[in-house]
C-alpha cells in the first residue's frame, strides 16, 4: 500500500505532512509553486526517502488549476511534455499523477487520457487514476501501468467521484479520513490512498492517517519499488 499527497504548491505544510506519505506528487511549477518550490520539494523528498511523482496541471495559477479547459490534443502534449520533463531533469520520478482539473479532464475524456498516458510512457512512468474511469482505462488500453487511487480526506458522490469542495463535509476531519482511508485500503481496490496537501488541517490528517494504518499493521512504500 501506499500514501500519497501533492506537494511543491507554496502552501505551506509539506513539511508537516511529508514524513507521514510515501510519496510525493510534486507540483510541475504551472498551476502553482514555481521552479524552486518545486526543487526544494524533491530535494527534501529524497532526505527523507519519499518517492518524488510529476504532478503536471493547467497553466492557471489564478485558479489553483481548477478550472477545466479542453486543449487541443497537440497543446496537451506539448503541456505535458514540458512538466513532466522539467521535473524529470530534477529528479528521478516513480509516476504521474495529473492535478486537479486535468485530472478530471482526463477521466472524463478518452482520447486526453490517452495523450496523458502516452507522454507519461515516454518518460517510462506510469500513471495514477481512480479506478472506473478514463486515466485507468487508458493504461490499460495502451498497456502502460496504471496505479489505482483512492481518496482519504475527501467525500465522495452517488457516482463514485469526488464531492465539489464546495459542497459542505466535502473535506473529511483527520478522524473520518483516517477510517475512510483504512475502508480504502482494506477494500484491496486500491494501490495507494491520497490525502490533499492544500486542504486545511492536512498536516493534521496525514499525521492521524499515518498513525492509524501503523496501528492497523499496514505496511506500506513507493509505487515504483
Amino acid at each position: 500500500m501506499n500514501i500519497n499527497s501533492d506537494l511543491g504548491e507554496a502552501v505551506g505544510q509539506d513539511e508537516e505532512i511529508l514524513p507521514n506519505i510515501d510519496s510525493a506528487n510534486v507540483c510541475c511549477a504551472a498551476h502553482a509553486g514555481s521552479i524552486n518550490e518545486s526543487v526544494a520539494t524533491a530535494r527534501r523528498c529524497h532526505e527523507l526517502g519519499v518517492e518524488v511523482a510529476a504532478h503536471p496541471g493547467f497553466e492557471d495559477r489564478e485558479n489553483f488549476g481548477r478550472v477545466e479547459y479542453r486543449l487541443p490534443l497537440p497543446e496537451l502534449k506539448g503541456l505535458l511534455r514540458f512538466q513532466i520533463g522539467a521535473l524529470a531533469a530534477l529528479s528521478k520520478l516513480g509516476y504521474v499523477k495529473a492535478h486537479g482539473a486535468l485530472y478530471h479532464v482526463c477521466q472524463a475524456d478518452a482520447e486526453s487520457a490517452e495523450v496523458l498516458v502516452r507522454v507519461s510512457a515516454e518518460f517510462g512512468l506510469g500513471v495514477m487514476g481512480q479506478p472506473g474511469y478514463g486515466i485507468l482505462a487508458a493504461c490499460e488500453k495502451l498497456g502502460v501501468k496504471g496505479y489505482r487511487e483512492g481518496f482519504a480526506d475527501r467525500a465522495y458522490l452517488p457516482n463514485g467521484l469526488l464531492a465539489p469542495r464546495s459542497q459542505p463535509g466535502s473535506v473529511l476531519e483527520p478522524d473520518a479520513a483516517a477510517e475512510q482511508a483504512l475502508r480504502e485500503i482494506r477494500s484491496g481496490k486500491y494501490d495507494s490512498i491520497c490525502l490533499h496537501g492544500d486542504s486545511p488541517g492536512a498536516a493534521a490528517t496525514a499525521k492521524r492517517i499515518r498513525e492509524a494504518i501503523t496501528e492497523a499493521g499496514v505496511e506500506t512504500g513507493p509505487l515504483s519499488a
